[in-house]
């Protein structure tokens, strides 16, 4: 057994090394893919006269493999031969490679963009890939700026593509904006709110068009913002909505092709207001709901003269969004890591290895489970009775039955006293669950520290987590 787990650790070695010799190569193949093409273009224009390159291509600058690899751009009357020139001379950033930004990126990249940056801290996961179709199974556990990089240089080697390995936070927001390369327009594609409010604050600061889109569960939107005298995200929402009413798709799911959708459109609005084609989304907001396949455009309140960051009197200068806490703000961390909360006494939680030993001891108790039905339905632990937190109160009976049951194996006389264990996800809401608990008499109430993803780290490996 040890030699077989000897060479598994092994393979996975290799198996890795060879993962980032493979992302390694993929660049440098689309390098010289990219050095090669400019050399071919330049043998085929150095055969043609003067003046036909001149009629050809000197007055727009697109060079004959542009104008083969975009003909279908340039045969739209709409967009044309001067719609392209102007992509191909635009540089847009996108913030995240996840959900949005990976269908924004894959199209920005195909359309011609003439410099395309990412940034992201994070790396692909497997629970990534049903909505983050820019990454691959090969580039698990690879920043999502490599994986995503790489995907865009396969699909076209002549963009120049800058990766930034970082999370944008006030400390480096302005200079990646600002600095070189100078972008001209951003996309929003994370999806946590002092992001929102950040990016937004950089861009009225930075004179930055701001393409922004959100997808949660079934639903998604998008508008632009900062973009001809329209409004900021801080003239609709000068107040952040309480953290009750934030989710995370995280926490709350997201079907996978919702965010693709929105994130395609974010793409197209970017295309629009780099191309100086049609009417971007600017004191509008797209609305899709997917279950009903609907999808309305509405008009926002406008730019606010009062806004304290884009209004007339505004003093906000960019030292001042420097200095500015948005976490503090919004009351939410920038981090998409779970929110870890710790509501109660130590004497109040147990770990899960602890829970453990007792089932393995054969100690007599109640665990109950107060995720969500639809969570429960996903795994849930041998015997555990499922009782979502919303519906807590009303079941009180039921936990003092069960806790009666087991008072017949451990002659407990009251059934406060009796073992009383409260798990979740995550450990968050069993620490609410069990304050409430304990003010309704069951003082002996406790939570499982981390709940099941802790159950799974800790104690069953093979665990499914979500």
């Amino acid at each position: 057994m040890e030699s077989n787990g000897g060479d598994a650790s092994r393979l996975l070695r290799e198996i890795e090394t060879l993962k980032a010799a493979k992302s390694d190569i993929e660049h440098r193949i689309s390098i010289l893919q990219a050095q090669l093409g400019e050399i071919v273009a330049k043998e085929e224009t150095s055969s043609i006269s003067p003046l036909s390159i001149s009629d050809a291509c000197v007055r727009h600058g697109l060079s004959p493999e542009m104008i083969y690899r975009h003909s279908r751009h340039l045969l739209l009357p709409s967009f044309g031969v001067q719609g392209q020139a102007n992509l191909s001379k635009s540089s847009i950033l996108v913030v995240g490679a996840g959900g949005l930004g990976s269908p924004a990126l894959l199209y920005l990249a195909a359309c011609g963009v003439g410099r395309l940056g990412i940034v992201d801290h994070d790396i692909v996961e497997l629970n990534n890939l049903h909505r983050q179709i820019i990454h691959t199974e090969a580039y698990i556990g690879q920043p999502k700026v490599t994986s995503a990089a790489a995907a865009c240089r396969a699909i076209n080697s002549t963009v120049q593509i800058v990766e930034h390995k970082e999370a944008l936070r006030t400390s480096n927001a302005l200079e990646i904006v600002n600095e070189y390369p100078l972008y001209d327009i951003v996309i929003d594609a994370t999806d946590n709110l002092p992001s929102r409010y950040m990016i937004s604050d950089c861009c009225v600061v930075s004179g930055k068009p701001l393409v922004s889109g959100a997808a949660l569960g079934l639903e998604g939107q998008l508008t632009v913002y900062n973009h001809n005298g329209g409004p900021c995200y801080r003239c609709l929402f000068p107040t952040p909505p309480p953290t009750s009413a934030c989710q995370r798709c995280s926490d709350s799911g997201v079907l996978g092709v919702v965010p693709g959708v929105i994130g395609c459109l974010q793409a197209l609005e970017a295309i629009k207001i780099a191309s100086v084609v049609g009417e971007p989304l600017s004191g509008r907001m797209l609305l899709f709901d997917a279950l009903s396949a609907r999808i309305r455009v509405v008009k926002i309140r406008a730019r606010s003269l009062q806004c304290e960051i884009c209004g007339e009197n505004t003093s906000f200068t960019q030292q001042l969004f420097r200095d500015f806490d948005y976490e503090n703000f919004t009351e939410s961390p920038l981090s998409a890591s779970p929110l870890k909360l710790n509501l109660l006494p130590r004497s109040a939680r147990i770990s899960s290895r602890e829970y453990k030993e007792k089932v393995v001891n054969g100690e007599a108790h109640v665990l109950v489970d107060v995720r969500p039905e639809h969570h429960f339905q996903i795994v849930s632990l041998p015997k555990s009775l499922n009782i979502p937190l919303p519906k807590l109160e009303g079941k009180l009976p039921e936990i003092s039955s069960a806790l009666r049951e087991e008072q017949e194996h451990t002659g407990v006389i009251s059934c406060s006293d009796a073992s009383l264990y409260v798990i979740c996800r995550r450990g968050n809401d069993s620490q609410r669950a069990v304050q409430y608990l304990h003010k309704m008499g069951f003082t002996s109430a406790q939570d499982i520290i981390g709940g099941l993803e802790s159950w799974a780290h800790d104690v069953d490996p093979n665990f499914p987590t979500y």
